[in-house]
């Protein structure tokens, strides 16, 4: 008895397999030809687990935002002197930039060109400016 190959990806496997595609060709470079090809499955495995391209960017964008907008609301960022939130703030940047590095170069590589980009762009601005709202507070106490 023959059994046909199962697809064994997951949606986060194949999300894996999409960063390393668009990290390596850029979002606008990359097709679904070349992620079906990359991930050894076809297309239509992937449409099963995503709607497509874009969807894609929207959870590997979306992977690096929350995992830094999650680091401002923990108590090391929201209490104690506006210095020693800054310094707590860079340290778990420098942690989160290191565990989601992948995530985090497609998030520093999007351009614009597409809702999901400008929508990435957007938080990156939000995320910077509270950062900063938190420096001048340094500043601020000295």
């Amino acid at each position: 008895m023959t059994t046909a190959k199962r697809d064994t990806y997951t949606p986060e496997t194949l999300l894996a397999v999409a960063v390393h595609v668009f990290n390596e060709r850029g979002y606008d470079g990359t097709s679904m030809e070349h992620l079906s090809q990359a991930a050894g499955i076809s297309k239509s495995s992937i449409y099963h687990h995503v709607a497509g391209k874009e969807e894609l960017l929207r959870r590997a964008v979306s992977r690096a935002i929350d995992g830094l907008f999650g680091i401002l609301d923990e108590p090391g960022a929201q209490r104690g002197r506006a210095v020693a939130r800054i310094e707590y703030v860079t340290r778990r940047t420098v942690e989160v930039l290191m565990d989601e590095l992948p995530y985090v170069t497609l998030l520093l590589r999007v351009r614009g060109n597409t809702q999901t980009e400008r929508w990435a762009l957007e938080r990156r601005r939000e995320f910077d400016q509270r950062v900063a709202g938190l420096l001048e507070a340094a500043v601020a106490d000295g």
